[in-house]
């Protein structure tokens, strides 16, 4: 990032986003080793937490079982009915591991939400994607399609329009947007920040301008202050991934469409 001197300052971009390639490997950077870090860190804090429970909780089991209600009783148990114990894995999983990857962007070192990526959002939708059309399948068989894309009392002379607008939100829209949701909240959120330290940054190195100065310092003062309103974004985004995601599948193993 330039800063003074006879170039001047240049703004953060998208290409702030980018990050040299690790190993020779172009699909292997900083984000890939944060994603895999995230799912390890998942991995051992969940297995640690099942491993030593007490009668009388520590705080870290009192923060394990407390995440661990939070999304069974709040999300999986809501909107899955009876059936929420299949699924409670996997959503307290994709729960865990979004809201790490998201909080990457508040901790030194890293500094960057991994879902600042789309590609990796994309992902991760994909696989919601495969979980509720797999679900579907498995409990109404080949029957599944037509629940999904003709619901109940649709007279046939409209099924020419009803078909293709209920196959683009069921099979099409939903990943997409469910993807979308979370990269942009994630890019946006941290294009802010990065505009607020590199600028506050800057204005402080300018010489002889008290005002810029003066502005500097209250822009990075100000920095901290969208940085525990990240942390909150962070959590939120996932939680609002993990409900939809949750809800697909309800949808797709519902009695009624």
């Amino acid at each position: 990032m330039e800063t003074g001197g006879e170039g001047g300052y240049k703004p953060p971009s998208v290409e702030d986003f980018y990050f040299p390639t690790l190993f020779g490997i172009d699909q292997v950077d900083r984000t890939t080793v944060q994603a895999i870090i995230a799912a390890l860190l998942v991995i051992v804090l969940w297995v640690w937490a099942a491993r030593r429970l007490k009668t009388v909780p520590t705080k870290g089991q009192f923060f394990s079982e407390f995440i661990y209600e939070f999304i069974r009783n709040g999300v999986a148990r809501d909107a899955l009915g009876h059936d929420y114990r299949k699924y409670l894995p996997w959503l307290l999983g994709l729960f865990s591991f979004i809201l790490v990857n998201n909080w990457f962007g508040e901790f030194f070192y890293f500094m960057f939400p991994t879902f600042s990526r789309v590609g990796y959002a994309y992902g991760l939708a994909l696989l919601t994607w495969v979980i509720y059309i797999g679900a579907g399948f498995k409990k109404h068989g080949i029957r599944y399609l037509k629940m999904s894309l003709l619901p109940e009392g649709v007279p046939w002379y409209l099924w020419w329009l009803i078909i293709p607008l209920e196959f683009l939100s069921n099979f099409i829209t939903r990943p997409i947007t469910l993807a979308l949701r979370l990269f942009a909240n994630l890019f946006a959120g941290h294009l802010v920040v990065t505009v607020f330290v590199i600028g506050g940054g800057y204005l402080l190195t300018v010489d002889n301008n008290w005002f810029y100065n003066v502005a500097g310092g209250v822009s990075l003062i100000f920095s901290i202050a969208i940085l525990f309103l990240e942390l909150f974004i962070g959590a939120l985004q996932a939680y609002i991934f993990t409900v939809l995601s949750a809800q697909y599948v309800s949808s797709s193993i519902s009695d009624h469409h």
